[in-house]
């Protein structure tokens, strides 16, 4: 058995992520694929990280760059095959990488055998209590069942087509279309979900990475959201709660996922997604029978600027160190633009709250400046 500081390697990991379609091609065909992955472990080993972080590899559409899955236990054929995975891992752990997965809980592809499943249901049916499928208002159910928009914009509902062709329900996708919610009050849904965590868990992966961790469980009301402002501005009590993103009874998900990472030895880790604006918020994810850590948002949206820096550190500090967490501190990912672009405009002119940092594009840029401080950042970080 690993000693304890070893057990909690995630404490201290530097991750390196991984994007499959664009990493290394090894058979020509241009696509990423794992025997590319596998092809550059040494070199990644060599740079000195401790984890890699691969994002979803599961077969999918590609509505939402694999974000939308359509089979949690399988591999995209594009990229290889299950027996390539366990290869892969196997090997990254001889060169001592830790692998860490993708897991998208908030929402399946409408590819997946649920939703399938669900379509060729009637209303009502157990198939469709897997999702979020409701009447629509208006005379005749022609208007969305309430005002939730998608992250992508436009409603967060699509309404359906009956087998005789007339409109029916409508569902709920806070992303895509090809991206419908699944209801976690659901047996069905619970189960699956705890099922993935072991079968890739029983094959040596060592954590896995929350996509929209905050989100999940929904308001049973469906209340409409009206003008409640997103994120929860600091001076709200943390009682108060948005219809569908950070509500209490997601940490109920979490405490159960939690005994299933403990059940393995040596433990397996948890990082979520947790985009809440808030570190307090963030702390509660991250109590001792919840996650082990999350992207520390704060941190990567904050301006080089020492005043506003030193005040996101001392705040992340002091939230993480009440719940007994290890803070993350992350510059970038897939979501948002490379550090040394966003460095190399005026930091004056950067919003801490504008998740893509998409309008500040056609600010001038001083590459060379954004270079030396998104090195700067990366030291300050280790």
């Amino acid at each position: 058995m690993d000693s304890p500081e070893m057990q909690a390697w995630w404490r201290r990991a530097v991750t390196y992520q991984v994007y499959p379609r664009s990493f290394v091609d090894a058979d020509g065909d241009g696509v990423g694929d794992i025997a590319g992955i596998r092809s550059r472990l040494p070199y990644l080993a060599d740079l000195g990280v401790d984890a890699i972080w691969i994002n979803p590899w599961y077969p999918s559409p590609m509505a939402d760059a694999g974000y939308d899955v359509s089979d949690y236990r399988d591999i995209e054929p594009v990229f290889g095959d299950l027996a390539e995975a366990d290869a892969m891992i196997s090997e990254a752990h001889r060169w001592g990488l830790k692998v860490i997965l993708d897991i998208v809980p908030n929402h399946t592809s409408d590819h997946h055998r649920f939703f399938q499943e669900a379509l060729a249901g009637a209303p009502g049916s157990a198939a469709r209590a897997r999702y979020y499928f409701r009447p629509g208002k208006g005379e005749n159910g022609e208007l969305p069942p309430n005002d939730w928009r998608s992250t992508f914009g436009g409603p967060a509902w699509t309404r359906t087509t009956n087998a005789d062709g007339s409109p029916g329900e409508w569902y709920l996708h806070l992303f895509t279309p090809g991206q419908p919610d699944v209801d976690w009050t659901n047996s069905d849904v619970r189960a699956e979900f705890e099922d993935t965590l072991r079968f890739w868990f029983d094959r040596g992966v060592d954590g896995f990475r929350i996509d929209v961790a905050y989100g999940l469980t929904k308001d049973p009301e469906m209340s409409n959201i009206g003008d409640f402002v997103w994120p929860v501005p600091v001076d709200q009590p943390v009682s108060v709660e948005h219809p569908h993103w950070d509500r209490t009874d997601v940490h109920q998900i979490y405490r159960q996922w939690r005994a299933i990472a403990d059940e393995y030895d040596p433990p397996r880790a948890y990082c979520g997604e947790i985009w809440v604006g808030r570190s307090d918020r963030v702390a509660a994810y991250l109590r001792p029978d919840e996650l082990h850590t999350a992207f520390n948002f704060e941190f990567l949206l904050a301006p080089w600027l020492p005043d506003h820096l030193r005040a996101v550190i001392d705040d992340t500090i002091a939230t993480h160190t009440e719940v007994g967490a290890a803070a993350t501190w992350v510059l970038g990912n897939h979501d948002v633009c490379r550090p040394a672009s966003r460095f190399a405009r005026d930091q004056h002119q950067v919003d801490p709250t504008g998740a893509t940092f998409g309008y500040f594009r056609d600010l001038p840029a001083n590459p060379a400046l954004g270079q030396r401080r998104a090195r700067a950042a990366a030291l300050l970080m280790l």
